[in-house]
């Protein structure tokens, strides 16, 4: 297990929502660096800057103005630079048809965000523990992150 902070990369257009996030992993216990986005066009520019560090795991929210989230994830598993990134759908919607698109467009998680700060610190926490045990060779994360 890695002693650098994980790497949260977070794409959502609503800014309360990204404050939320941002102070639920600050209290969490492992150590993190969290950079934001407002929506999709601005996530796949950041992405693919030449010079841009990927993130350890992305929290992609699927409904942002001007790309949606599942837009997105289509992009980053089409990219060879992008394919191998860890997302996690990050989503008020518990839509049957949104769980299954983007289990079948290549999600390594769907979270539906919590409805208060106490579930979302645990459910963050839980899923940056998880990267922060599986990161490091001879691991792959794929093989261990749970697909809803």
């Amino acid at each position: 297990m890695s002693n650098k902070p994980i790497y949260v990369l977070l794409a959502d257009d609503d800014a309360s929502d990204r404050m939320n996030f941002k102070e639920a992993l600050e209290e969490g216990k492992i150590k993190t660096t969290v950079v934001s986005v407002n929506d999709g066009v601005e996530l796949m520019d950041y992405l693919m800057k030449e010079d841009t560090q990927l993130p350890t795991l992305l929290f992609l929210d699927l409904n942002m103005p001007r790309k949606n989230g599942l837009e997105c994830l289509i992009e980053i598993r089409k990219s060879e630079k992008l394919k191998e990134m860890v997302v996690a759908i990050y989503s008020t919607s518990s839509s049957e048809k949104d769980i299954e698109h983007t289990f079948n467009s290549g999600a390594n998680v769907y979270i539906q965000k919590p409805n208060n700060f106490t579930k979302l610190k645990a459910v963050l926490c839980e899923i940056v523990m998880y990267v922060n045990l599986y990161r490091d060779p001879p691991f792959n994360l794929a093989n261990f992150l749970l697909k809803i």
